[in-house]
Order: structure tokens, then C-alpha cells, then sequence
């Protein structure tokens, strides 16, 4: 340890961060025109009773700075890398330091300063090993009078201390876990110093404290699961065969971190995953093995593929201790070896060094890299009427001012449109988050719609989300998808009594996603029924019920069942009263029981209730598949744009009603929402 001399006076330097409060500016989403961050300074101190104090401030995206020394003095202003030179005389200050953007947004940080002459006391010391990262100490300190602490952490020999502010932690990774002699010097602004000197044993992490990464979504024929939540895995394997392992003193478990479950084998010399006996599985079609795997102290992995037919073959990776490394070998690297993939029955994991190490294995799967782009257009939305729709990006209608598109607000996000057969389509590549400015002059008044629509493809993205911003009022709200779709063109339609921004005067749409290559088409704000149907008067004990919040329903095994058709079903909620939302709707069905038909014999009529802004037609069939029986019938005037109620006389179906099984709707493909749905 390096031993010092004693001097008249010690000039410290210090690099602080402190957190930061942002202002606010209306013109722009602020989640994207930032303030200055990372905002820090170099700060000295003479220890020989004077009192001065110099400071060098300085953060990211800051072009010049205010001082506010906390003393009464007058307010300076500094430019980027200018001194600030200061004389205190003893005392406690808030100094405060306001780091200023081109942009005109700031950011300020406070930060006691402590005058004093006098030797530090009452010295406390907080010092831990750190949760996540092996080997890593954090040490904090206070003393009363004290300016600056020195921490000298005891592992290299003529150490050059460590500088902190009191209260602020200092952090020292070490070379390998054990106990050190720790030295704390406590400084304040006079000669005198205090100081206390202890040992501390630093420990390693031995498992895993984070999750392996979550595996992006796939489509099914996309991928073949061995061990992962993220997906299906085939049944039946056993990921500890008994191969004679345990006689090379290998074990082992199943680590649960917090409910996330992963192989653990621990003291790894060679270890099998197994599928069930008399199966193999055929992954010539597949590109990778993906495995992420966490070790504290193996440094190689070598898998191998093994086939039913003609052997195994192994290929070899590196990882790294004490984080997850993630592993994507290409089947090409099997066989290329010659090794058969059409009936791979085993997996083969050997450790380096042999039998001396543990592994944490998760997310085991074979893949194929998804499509990288559409292959067409999506879907045509249905036409509505004019005021029905406000149209930002659509062929389909005629679209709204948008004066910006992608603005430079600091985001990686690049666009290209691309035109597939005449039909245009946004672009988005690297999309963290990219701006729609329609026209700040003239704000787009939302409040007469009820949805927003859009389309998207993506083959990379795990999340995506659309914000809406007022920056006449300063409101904005963000609403995420719910779950994203891969390799297909996805309809997305958004409620926007989920967002909370004030509608009246919408200027900004904002995407947001995971740095993903996104298409986006038919962009558009569109009209539908902001509360549900009237409610039905009929005698509950008169009616059977398919579906209505009024009456007590009869059992539905299927709704929209896989029958080929291109509609899409959202159950969707108008202040508790629950209403079917069929989309796309050429046809969709409701299977009601097969093992207890339902007898409507007793009944009269049939109703519902459906408001649609853009369907042609509507017909409701019933069907008894016992008999193999059924009719139809339509509606004969469609109504647009509120809800219509419609009783059809039973008598009107030549169905035989002791035993209907099935009620199918069709439509033109349009958008219907149905709601009470019952025979009385």
C-alpha cells in the first residue's frame, strides 16, 4: 500500500454523477428531445484552510452551464470545458450547477458542499458486495466536516487511491474473490484528516442473478424447442440420461430463478439431452442451435448433434464467466462434418475444463432466420365514409397534412417507402422510435373517432407501440401492442379511450419498438361505436341466450372457429357491457354444444344488435348438424354507423330448431359489432 506524505495542501479531483431533473418543453415529445444527461463534474478542493474550491463542469449534449455556488453569490454562466474558481468561507452549501442544450431543455443537479477547517468525525462506512456482478465491492462513506473521501481497496501494490463525495458510491471490481485490507480516508478543507482501516472478504457470484435474454417470437414452423418457455418444446425429453456422468462426479438440477426455470449441470465433464426413446426429430429444414448458456468458471463448450444413423459430431464454443453467453451454431457446422440432421435423437454437452465446472443452460431450440421482408401489400381496408376516417398514411383514402416524417429527434430509426404493386408502405429500419408531425398550425381534432388503425410486418421486432401526442396541451400517451406477430402482415386496432391524451388537437404519432425493421401501412383514425347496444326488455325467462350481459347465457364451446375464414374476433368492453367486434368478416361461426344440442322449438324469434360503418350485407344462418340441416337469412337494409336492432322470425328458417348446434354470421368483410345475441 502506497504511504503518502504529509503536505500543507492536497488538491483532489472528482468526477461526480448526480441524478438528474429534467425540464419540460412543449414542441417537441420530450421521451425523444432530451436535456443534457450524464451530467458531472471535476471538483477541487485546497486542503490549507483558504477555502477555494474549483470546478470543471460537464455532461453529454450541455453547451454551457449556470453556477449557483449556494453562498449568496451572484449567478455565473460557464461554457462547455470553462473553470469555475470559488472561495467559501466554512460552512454547508447546496451548490447547484444547470447544464444547458442547444435545444434550450436543461438539466440541474444539487450537491452539498462541506467548508470546513476542522478534522472529520463521526467517520461511517457502508461497503457490500455487489448483487449482479461478481467480485465487485461498493463502498459509500460520511463524516461530519468531511469534503471528499480516498478509498484505497487494497489489491495492487503504490495503489492510487479512489476519490468519492460523501454519500456517493465508489465501485472496484477485484481480481479474485477473498479478504482485502481496506483503507478509508476521510478529507475535509484543513489539513487534518481521519481514517479507518478494515478487512473485508469480497465474494464471487456463482449463479446466474438475470435471466438469459428472452428468445425473439418465431413462427412455429420456424423453430424446433428443446428447453425454453418461449416456445413448445418437443415432449418427452430427458435432460439427465443417465450416460455414467455421475462417476466423473457430475450432477445435475433444475436452478429456478425467481420462476424462470434452467438447466444446471454442475461439475460438467459430458452431459446428454435425450429425446424419448424410438424418436428423433428432423431439423435439416432449421439454420441454428441457439443455446444461451451462464458459467462462473468453464471457459469452452463443445456441443454435439447426435444422429440415429450415423454417429455424432461436435463443435466447440467459447464463453465468458459470470455473464450469459449466447450461442447460435450453424447446422452447416454438422454437416459440413458429415453428419446426417433428419434424425437427431441426442444432445451432447462437454465442459473445458473437464469436470471442474457448473453450466446454467436455457433457451436450447433449433431455428430458421425468419422472412426479412413482405412479399405483398397489407390487407385493403374497407371503405368508409368520409367522416369516418381521418387518414395519416393509407391509399386507401385520402390522407391528412403530415408535414414531418421521421424528424431528426435523436433516434437511429431510418425511412424508405417502398411501393409493392403501386400500394405504398412505410418503411422502418433500425426503428427505436420514430415522429409523425402532422401540422402544428393546425392540430388534428380526434375526438369524433374511436379507434386507430394500423398494419404491420416485422421479422425481428419483440415489441411495438404507438404514441399519441398533444403538444398544444402538452399531453401525450403511449399504448403498446399486446403481442407481436412475426412474418405476417398484422392488424392492429386500438380503442382510443385507452389513451389519455387530449384528442382535440393531436399533432405527433409516435412509433416505438426494439430497434427492429418494421413495415407499417394504412395508418388511419376511423369511427365506431363509443357505447354498447340498447339493452334488451325481453322476459328473462322467456328468452335463450347466446350472448348478452342482460340475460344468463347458454353454454359456447367455439367462437369463430378455424373454418377458413378471414375474420378476426376481439371481445371488446363499453363500461363493463361486453360486445363482439368481428373484423374482416366474410363469415365466422358460433358452436354451441355438440353433445347437448340446443332446442329453440319453443321460441319465436331470433335478435341481435350490430352497428357497422362499412358492411354491404349481414345474414345469420342456423344450423342443426344432427339432422344436417340449415338456412339463412338477411338482414334486408344494412344501417351504417349506429346500432340497428333486428328480430327475424323463426319461422322464416326452414332449420330444424330441436337441435341447432351452430350460428354462423357473414358479412362482406367488413367490420360488424354484435351484441345481444338471443331467441325469445
Amino acid at each position: 500500500m502506497k504511504i503518502l506524505n504529509k503536505i500543507s495542501a492536497f488538491i483532489f479531483i472528482l468526477a461526480v454523477v448526480f441524478a438528474c431533473e429534467t425540464d419540460e418543453d412543449k414542441l417537441y415529445s420530450l421521451d425523444y428531445v432530451t436535456a443534457p444527461i450524464n451530467v458531472s463534474a471535476i471538483f477541487n478542493i485546497t486542503q490549507d484552510n483558504t477555502g477555494i474550491v474549483t470546478i470543471i463542469p460537464n455532461a453529454d449534449g450541455a453547451s454551457s452551464y449556470r453556477i449557483d455556488f449556494g453562498d449568496g453569490s451572484e449567478v455565473e454562466e460557464y461554457t462547455q470545458g470553462q473553470e469555475a474558481t470559488h472561495t467559501y468561507i466554512e460552512g454547508v452549501y447546496q451548490l447547484s450547477i444547470l447544464a444547458i442544450g442547444s435545444t434550450g431543455l436543461s438539466t440541474e443537479f444539487i450537491q452539498e458542499v462541506n467548508v470546513s477547517f476542522k478534522a472529520p468525525e463521526n467517520l461511517k462506512i457502508k461497503i457490500e458486495n455487489d448483487l449482479s456482478i461478481s467480485k465487485q465491492v461498493n463502498i459509500s462513506a460520511t463524516a461530519d466536516y468531511a469534503a471528499v473521501f480516498e478509498i484505497y481497496f487494497g489489491d495492487t501494490v503504490d495503489e492510487e487511491p479512489t476519490a468519492a463525495m460523501p454519500d456517493v458510491v465508489a465501485s472496484h471490481i477485484y481480481p479474485v474473490a477473498g479478504d482485502y485490507e481496506i483503507r478509508v480516508i476521510a478529507k475535509s478543507a484543513g489539513a487534518a484528516t481521519t481514517d479507518s482501516t478494515f478487512t473485508f472478504t469480497v465474494t464471487e457470484i456463482l449463479a446466474p442473478v438475470t435471466s438469459a435474454p428472452t428468445p425473439p417470437s418465431r413462427n412455429v414452423e420456424d423453430v424446433i424447442s428443446i428447453y425454453s418457455s418461449a416456445y413448445d418444446d418437443i415432449e418427452g425429453i430427458n435432460y439427465n440420461p443417465d450416460w455414467g456422468q455421475s462417476g466423473q462426479g457430475s450432477s445435475y438440477g433444475e436452478f429456478d430463478l425467481n420462476g424462470d426455470k434452467m438447466l444446471q449441470y454442475i461439475n460438467l465433464s459430458y452431459q446428454g439431452i435425450a429425446l424419448a426413446d424410438g424418436t428423433s426429430v428432423d431439423i435439416t429444414d432449421m439454420e441454428f442451435l441457439h443455446m444461451d448458456v451462464w458459467t462462473p468458471d468453464v471457459t469452452k463448450l463443445e456441443t454435439s448433434l447426435i444422429s440415429g444413423t450415423n454417429g455424432e459430431k461436435p463443435v466447440s464454443s467459447d464463453l465468458t464467466a459470470f455473464e450469459w453467453t449466447s450461442i447460435d451454431l450453424a447446422i452447416s457446422a454438422f454437416t459440413d462434418q458429415g453428419l446426417t440432421v433428419a434424425d437427431i435423437i441426442q444432445l451432447k454437452l462437454v465442459g473445458d475444463p473437464w469436470a471442474a465446472g457448473t453450466v446454467f443452460v436455457d433457451n436450447i431450440y433449433f431455428y430458421k432466420a425468419k422472412s426479412s421482408s413482405p412479399t405483398q401489400a397489407a390487407p385493403v381496408p374497407p371503405a368508409r365514409y368520409v367522416s369516418d376516417v381521418i387518414s395519416i398514411f393509407s391509399d386507401a383514402y385520402t390522407n391528412t397534412t403530415v408535414n414531418e416524417w421521421n424528424p431528426g429527434w435523436g433516434q437511429a430509426t431510418t425511412l424508405t417507402s417502398i411501393d409493392f404493386s403501386g400500394n405504398n408502405v412505410l418503411l422502418y429500419e433500425s426503428l427505436d422510435f420514430t415522429g409523425i408531425v402532422t401540422d402544428y398550425d393546425n392540430p388534428t381534432d380526434l375526438s369524433a373517432m374511436t379507434f386507430v388503425h394500423f398494419d404491420y410486418w416485422t421479422s425481428d421486432a419483440d415489441k411495438l407501440a404507438l404514441k399519441l401526442v398533444n403538444t398544444v396541451a402538452g399531453s401525450e400517451d403511449i399504448v403498446e401492442v399486446s403481442d407481436v406477430t412475426v412474418g405476417s402482415w398484422v392488424s392492429v386496432d386500438i380503442a382510443l379511450a385507452e389513451y389519455s391524451t387530449d384528442l382535440t388537437a393531436v399533432t405527433q404519432l409516435l412509433f416505438e419498438s426494439s430497434s427492429a425493421t418494421v413495415y407499417i401501412d394504412n395508418l388511419y383514425f376511423y369511427k365506431a361505436p363509443t357505447e354498447a347496444a340498447p339493452t334488451p326488455t325481453a322476459n328473462a325467462a322467456d328468452v335463450i341466450s347466446i350472448f348478452s350481459d342482460a340475460y344468463t347465457n347458454i353454454t359456447v364451446n367455439e367462437w369463430n372457429p378455424g373454418w377458413g375464414q378471414t375474420t378476426t374476433l376481439t371481445n371488446v368492453d363499453f363500461g363493463g357491457n361486453n360486445v363482439l367486434l368481428y373484423q374482416a368478416l366474410n363469415y365466422t361461426g358460433i358452436v354451441t354444444d355438440y353433445d347437448n344440442p340446443t332446442d329453440l322449438s319453443g321460441k319465436t324469434y331470433v335478435h341481435f344488435d350490430y352497428w357497422t360503418n362499412d358492411a354491404t350485407s349481414l345474414a345469420l344462418k342456423l344450423v342443426n348438424t344432427i339432422v344436417d340441416n340449415e338456412d339463412i337469412e338477411v338482414v334486408p337494409s344494412i344501417i351504417l354507423g349506429r346500432w340497428a336492432g333486428v328480430d327475424i322470425a323463426l319461422a322464416d328458417y326452414s332449420t330444424d330448431l330441436t337441435g341447432v348446434t351452430q350460428l354462423l354470421f357473414e358479412s362482406s368483410g367488413a367490420m360488424v359489432f354484435i351484441d345481444n345475441l338471443y331467441f325469445y
